[in-house]
């Protein structure tokens, strides 16, 4: 009813209002959409979100909204699009983190690096093309914005793929697609080394004797006197 709307509507200028008179409902607006977008803890950021507000307007006023904000009409609403946000960002983080950690173990990833692909290899994409991909996706910065046009810009560019036709017509979203299938191999992969490595600790703990060497697994062991090809 429109009554109970106008409660509403007055109720959050109410929450807004108080000390925050210079603050429009697209102040509101832009801060809500900030706090989805960087995390409610980034201020900084928001801040630059939010049109002609200082970092010290904003700070303040996000403390005034969090310890308020439950007297918000549709707080679920705006709770759910933050936290949305949020666990995006999280997952993010934790992609970069299995990249970084798949990378680490060759010292030239882009000749050595290997997908464990289990049963799910495919048919379209070639070995050689899905390392390009990782590799070249981690190389530009997985939550770079726009890295799926990069990465198909790298791959149209790439001497390599000259006459690969199936690679070079795929579009940014095919990429983004391919690129998150391995993501999870990869994710698989770490997964996997980890609880080996927490296995064998343990079987350490109990049996090995002091001075003793584990040779790791995860790492390619160099070929003396051989020269690689590249």
């Amino acid at each position: 009813s429109s009554s109970s709307r106008g409660e509403e509507m007055s109720e959050k200028d109410g929450l807004l209002k108080e000390g925050f008179t210079n603050w429009s409902k697209r102040d509101f607006q832009q801060f809500i959409k900030a706090n989805e977008k960087f995390g409610r803890d980034d201020i900084e950021s928001i801040a630059r979100e939010v049109e002609g507000k200082s970092p010290e307007e904003v700070n303040q006023y996000s403390s005034v909204f969090w310890e308020r904000c439950n007297e918000l009409q549709d707080i679920e609403r705006i709770m759910a699009q933050i936290e949305r946000g949020e666990a995006r960002i999280q997952r993010r983080i934790s992609i970069k983190k299995a990249l970084d950690a798949k990378m680490s173990r060759y010292r030239a990833p882009f000749h050595q690096l290997r997908i464990q692909y289990g049963t799910n290899k495919g048919k379209n994409y070639t070995e050689e093309e899905d390392r390009f991909l990782v590799c070249m996706l981690h190389k530009l910065g997985f939550d770079k914005e726009n890295v799926y046009d990069e990465l198909r810009q790298a791959v149209r560019q790439a001497p390599q793929f000259r006459f690969d036709w199936f690679i070079k017509s795929r579009t940014a979203m095919e990429l983004q697609r391919r690129c998150n299938t391995l993501i999870t191999l990869i994710e698989r992969e770490n997964m996997e080394l980890e609880e080996k490595e927490k296995a064998e600790r343990k079987k350490k703990g109990k049996a090995t004797p002091k001075g003793a060497k584990r040779k790791s697994e995860a790492t390619p062991t160099k070929q003396s006197g051989k020269k690689k090809k590249t």
